[in-house]
């Protein structure tokens, strides 16, 4: 029975290598005869694996695509090159594909050999990739790994943390989920010692094993999870807080506005709300201008003051710029008085 197994094993080994076999080459590959070669996919058959078999000289067998996916069987260097390409995505927080390369990794990592756990190590360490700007908070995939393990099989964790000053802590927490954006992780958990739910920046977490003991679940802190920790880290995180509303289809603010930077509340086909949130007042002008689209401060009101203050700042810079008229209004800056450019209304 174990040689029969073993056999079925390679046998679909094959089968996925190639798009198709003769009977004779899987025969001759397995060294049976193509009588066993027959009851060996009936077998594969009965276990739930599509193959196809075409009849005459030139037919043979093919894997065809089932309702579900199989077990995939990679040879060393196969498997190599998905855990790095999992290790990519993973770490460069690919948007869309993130948060499912990571339990992949975490699925694949758990059954590599050590032989294969070193190249895979070694290709990482000594690979430099290319990207477009700096990548100051990029999750190490290695934690990410650590952690889609504890969530996966609910186990305690302590690692120390740096909080967005710098100040360190070590904490004790369960975790449940991690979240993902096109930019950075978080980790959401039941932080033991403040008895509370929080929200973690995965590239400032450093585990401290060994982790344990094993937890029951908890019932998480919203059923969506991502706006959970949108409304976490664009605004609650911060001392000031704005709703605005843009006049733009919500579509397009959301491509414009990516999830840590505020949360979008469609009003109709041509309107939204953002509510967001900054350090300061100054800073939320900032913000706020950066996003380049029409708004309309609804609250607070100091925000609307604030835009005043930095409109009239702008307008007078614009007048004191060599080889430009003065308070002239002509199109070439914001006149003081006119609102012209602050998209306030």
């Amino acid at each position: 029975m174990l040689e029969t197994s073993a056999r079925l094993l390679r046998l679909l080994s094959l089968l996925q290598s190639h798009r198709e076999w003769s009977g004779a080459g899987l025969a001759e590959r397995l060294g049976v005869t193509p009588r066993t070669v027959r009851r060996d996919v009936d077998r594969l058959r009965e276990l739930g694996y599509p193959v196809n078999a075409s009849p005459g000289t030139g037919g043979g067998y093919q894997l065809g695509a089932g309702a579900e996916l199989p077990p995939l069987l990679l040879d060393d260097d196969e498997a190599v090159a998905v855990a790095v390409g999992l290790r990519t995505a993973a770490g460069q927080g690919v948007e869309g594909i993130g948060e499912t390369s990571v339990r992949a990794l975490a699925k694949l990592e758990q059954v590599l050999p050590h032989r294969l756990r070193r190249r895979v190590s070694a290709l990482n360490a000594f690979t430099v990739p290319m990207l477009r700007g700096p990548q100051t908070s990029a999750a190490d995939p290695a934690v990410l790994t650590e952690l889609a393990h504890a969530c996966r099989d609910s186990e305690r964790m302590r690692f120390d943390y740096r909080d967005h000053g710098g100040s360190p802590s070590r904490r004790t927490v369960e975790p449940h989920r991690l979240v993902c954006t096109e930019r950075r992780w978080y980790l959401v958990a039941w932080d033991v010692a403040r008895d509370d739910w929080r929200t973690f920046r995965v590239d400032r977490i450093t585990p401290r094993p060994p982790h344990g003991p094993r937890f029951p679940p908890r019932t998480p802190p919203a059923d969506d999870l991502a706006s959970y920790v949108s409304r976490g880290v664009s605004t609650g995180a911060y001392a000031t807080h704005a709703v605005v509303r843009l006049f733009v289809p919500p579509a397009e603010a959301a491509e414009r506005i990516s999830p840590s930077a505020g949360t979008l509340e469609a009003e109709g086909e041509n309107s939204c709300l953002l509510r967001t949130g900054a350090a300061n007042l100054d800073v939320m002008v900032i913000h706020v201008m950066l996003m380049g689209l029409e708004f309309e401060v609804l609250e607070p009101v100091e925000l609307t003051e604030a835009i005043r203050t930095a409109h009239g700042r702008l307008s007078r810079a614009l007048e004191r710029a060599p080889g430009k008229s003065r308070g002239t209004g002509d199109g070439t800056g914001p006149t003081p008085g006119t609102g012209g450019g602050t998209g306030a209304r």
